[in-house]
């Protein structure tokens, strides 16, 4: 093996040392600023996407300030519309149920007029049908006719005793 002869280690410790400084300048001068500049690349891109990350990320804080507060409005707007609507409707309630209320209380005084009528018109009949029962029984029990009149004053005393 020529590498472990003696005689060639000068030479080959020359050649080693070109070599390494040629590699040295080869890669201080070419590889190493290439090497540079692509992690500057890279670090500036990645700043870059941290700034843009944060840029997104308080326009979005923004947005959903703004969707919260939009929420809280539709929130109140609808509570607000629902307060009214509900006391529009209880008005007409208590406007139909005052109308009905009247309506009845109008009802109720014709009928009572009516029934009251019709229990006066009633009694009358009733003293005229009494007074002629009264007569008719007479009639059968003792067989002698009785004056209408005279039979109409004594059921008119009767009626005024009892009622």
């Amino acid at each position: 093996m020529p590498q472990l002869d003696a005689h060639t280690f000068a030479p080959q410790l020359i050649w080693l040392a070109i070599t390494f400084i040629a590699l040295y300048l080869l890669m201080a001068k070419v590889g190493l600023p290439r090497v540079g500049r692509i992690i500057a690349r890279r670090r500036e891109r990645i700043e870059g996407d941290i700034a843009k990350a944060g840029q997104l990320k308080s326009e979005a804080e923004a947005v959903i300030a703004a969707y919260e507060r939009a929420l809280a409005e539709a929130r109140e707007e609808a509570q607000r519309t629902m307060r009214e609507t509900i006391e529009r409707l209880n008005a007409a309630a208590a406007e139909r149920q005052s109308k009905l209320a009247g309506q009845l209380a109008a009802e109720t005084t014709t009928a009572e007029r009516r029934i009251n009528e019709a229990r006066t018109a009633a009694l009358a009949n009733l003293g005229e049908m009494a007074a002629e029962v009264a007569r008719a029984t007479a009639v059968k029990l003792t067989g002698a006719e009785i004056d209408p009149a005279r039979a109409r004053v004594a059921v008119d005393a009767v009626l005024r005793e009892r009622g």
